[in-house]
């Protein structure tokens, strides 16, 4: 915590406080349920995604989650992410 966090929160040098630290970023817990079997199905692209930063994670799902209205779509998508991942890609080829 930096000196403007302490001075906007009331803290004076010496105070002490109490921090809860929490994975940052979608986490497998909190995954779809398709996403997290696709995932579950392929232990290469899951170990893979959890080892990915928060900004990784957050693209591939995005581009998933933008095809929630046509199922077909989004199963394609998430066989192509688990495929990507499971190959070693932080992200999909543009």
């Amino acid at each position: 915590m930096g000196p403007a966090w302490c001075r906007d929160n009331g803290l004076g040098d010496g105070e002490s406080v109490e921090v809860t630290l929490g994975p940052e970023g979608p986490q497998l817990g909190s995954l779809a349920p398709d996403v997290a079997a696709a995932l579950d199905a392929r232990p290469e692209a899951r170990a893979f995604f959890e080892a990915l930063a928060t900004f990784y994670r957050r693209g591939y799902l995005r581009w998933v989650d933008a095809t929630t209205r046509r199922p077909d779509v989004r199963a394609a998508r998430i066989a192509e992410m688990v495929e990507l991942l499971a190959a070693g890609h932080k992200q999909r080829p543009a």
